[in-house]
């Protein structure tokens, strides 16, 4: 028929494209009045997409008034004096789904924890003293943290991690994009060149690229990061999720972080690790971070507590090696401190009284729970149509679908009230069609089942829809 565009050539999601065609050719005229538009089977067959993509195109360009549905006849043209007034509140078609779609009921979002699980009396408690201490309502607090605080992750990271380190080397600071930030000052990477992993962390992507430093990305191996690429760059800096990769999941042999290691020291280069969420691995023992090895003073070590207790804390933390410490204080002196002082205040408490540790051991129980129901309905429902990928730790996992493109699914599943995501934001280039993202910490076990069960309904054929667990 009419629609020839080029979708290699155009990043955005295929039912923006195809809506986007069908206007444009309607306001060229290239479209004329009166005329019918191709049957959703016939469409969806021809652009080999689902007929829910289609159905939702045509649905936007209906609620817009650039055509017309006649019963038992089909959607046509409507000419240009009876289309409607569209004003700038009009939905767009990157909401179409969300106009459209019943309200989503089950929800596999990866930043999300699981809220019944939060130990709200003890932080209530915590809280509490930290708010009757007047020192925390009237001073802005030490630049490199409250010392407080820096005591008990240094004790923390050691009986943890294998970490040593003291309370001078900790710094604190409002989230892992502002710990980013500070590592590029403090090692004037500005116009100098970062590695990265491809794929990788969108969010450190994108503060490394606001602090204008030179990104320079690396491709994984099925180990990890290839160290054969980044041994041929210039980097002065890379940044890599070794225990735990972001968003593929493996972990980085012992061979691989020594060869990392090595090449840090001969390039008189730094290793930014990330260990976001080394608390959650689901089989084995917990994998010990690069700055447990580092022998050179290499490797700054990044913390968070988004995921081992609650992101909106917004508190993360940084563990310079002893040589840069001292030049560490002296970049903080013409800024303020990031996180809330009542919160790290409280949140030392919450570790010294040992509510953290406790509520670890019970957020690991929990996690691996549903991370097991998880992988068994996939098992159960979804097999031998999708592959699943990074599930040996971590509060989500990949699926590589083998039948459906990932945006198909998305839209398809909106409209059964689930929700999923596209991990594609974490590609740089050569993005992939047919993975999606599944995250779990926020789910109930019966909603990880329900959710599974819709999602075979539109990737088995032969499954039948269940909602709410019927």
């Amino acid at each position: 028929m009419f629609f020839y565009f080029d979708r290699s050539k155009n990043h955005e999601p295929f039912h923006v494209q195809l809506y986007n065609y069908i206007k444009n050719e309607i306001q060229l005229g290239n479209l004329k009045t009166g005329g019918k538009l191709p049957s959703i089977r016939f469409l969806a067959h021809e652009l080999n997409v689902s007929k829910q993509v289609i159905h939702s195109v045509y649905q936007q360009l209906l609620a817009e008034g650039y055509v017309e549905s006649k019963p038992r006849s089909g959607i046509f043209i409507l000419p240009f004096e009876n289309f409607k007034f569209i004003s700038d509140s009009s939905p767009s078609i990157n909401n179409v789904e969300e106009v459209k779609s019943p309200n989503i009921s089950i929800d596999f979002v990866y930043s999300s924890l699981d809220p019944s699980k939060f130990p709200l009396r003890a932080w209530r408690k915590c809280m509490n003293r930290a708010l009757e201490n007047i020192h925390t309502m009237t001073s802005y607090g030490e630049k490199q943290g409250e010392l407080h605080l820096r005591k008990q992750i240094s004790n923390y990271v050691r009986n943890s991690r294998g970490i040593n380190c003291t309370s001078d080397q900790v710094f604190i600071f409002g989230g892992t994009q502002q710990s980013i930030q500070f590592i590029t000052r403090l090692l004037d990477l500005t116009s100098t060149m970062v590695a990265i992993e491809n794929p990788g962390y969108e969010e450190a992507r994108a503060a490394f690229t606001q602090s204008q430093c030179k990104i320079c990305d690396i491709p994984l191996d099925e180990d990890g990061i290839s160290v054969s690429h980044l041994k041929q760059t210039l980097a002065k800096a890379v940044y890599i999720t070794a225990s735990h990769q972001f968003p593929l999941g493996m972990v980085l042999p012992i061979k691989k972080r020594l060869e990392l290691l090595g090449w840090a020291k001969r390039n008189k280069s730094y290793i930014i690790e990330d260990d976001y969420d080394s608390e959650f691995r689901h089989i084995g023992k917990p994998i010990p971070p690069l700055k447990s090895l580092d022998k050179e003073n290499r490797v700054i070590y990044c913390g968070t507590f988004s995921k081992s207790f609650s992101p909106s804390i917004r508190c993360s933390y940084v563990i310079l090696p002893e040589d840069l410490v001292k030049h560490g204080v002296q970049r903080l002196k013409s800024y303020s401190q990031g996180a809330s002082l009542i919160i790290q205040d409280a949140l030392a408490h919450f570790m010294e009284e040992g509510y953290f540790e406790k509520h670890l051991r019970r957020m690991k129980t929990t996690y691996q729970k549903k991370h097991k129901v998880l992988l068994k309905a996939i098992e159960n429902h979804l097999s031998p149509f999708v592959e699943v990928i990074g599930e040996k730790a971590g509060l989500h996992v990949l699926l590589y679908l083998k039948h459906i493109k990932a945006e198909d699914l998305i839209v398809q599943a909106e409209k059964l009230g689930v929700r999923i995501y596209s991990p594609n934001a974490h590609w740089s280039f050569q993005k992939p069609e047919s993975i999606i993202m599944l995250g779990f910490g926020a789910l109930s076990e019966q909603q990880i089942e329900s959710g599974i069960q819709l999602l075979s309904s539109i990737i088995n054929p032969e499954a039948v829809p269940k909602r709410d667990g019927k």
